[in-house]
């Protein structure tokens, strides 16, 4: 099951997603240091912790590691929506819910997906 993330798990996840390419506990150190005061241990630990979520997976580099997104924030974020959508109870009426809340801007987006994977017809 895919969980939301946490303030520093996605402050991490936000750097992994935009760097493309693999990266070390001190890489991202260095980038979160920009904005705030952090430990080493810290970044360690929820990087350990994303990885054992299924979110980094891991080489070792050194005496150390090297990580990187096992998909992409889209996918993700795809498969967020997906599980919350199957425990809302009323699959039906909570796609209700949802559409009626878009901004014109995320209806144009929903159109155009459908036009690159359209539904699938249910019909026998």
């Amino acid at each position: 099951m895919v969980r939301g993330l946490g303030e520093l798990e996605s402050a991490i996840m936000d750097r992994m997603w935009a760097r493309r390419a693999p990266a070390s506990v001190r890489d991202v150190l260095e980038e979160l240091r920009q904005e705030r005061s952090i430990a080493y241990t810290t970044v360690m630990t929820v990087m350990d912790k994303l990885h054992t979520k299924g979110l980094l997976k891991r080489a070792p580099q050194g005496r150390a590691y090297v990580y990187e997104p096992v998909s992409s924030r889209e996918a993700y974020t795809a498969e967020l929506m997906r599980q919350t959508l199957a425990g809302g109870g009323n699959r039906a009426a909570t796609l209700v819910h949802f559409l009626e809340r878009l901004t014109p801007e995320e209806a144009a987006a929903l159109q155009t997906a459908l036009q690159v994977f359209p539904l699938k017809d249910s019909a026998p």
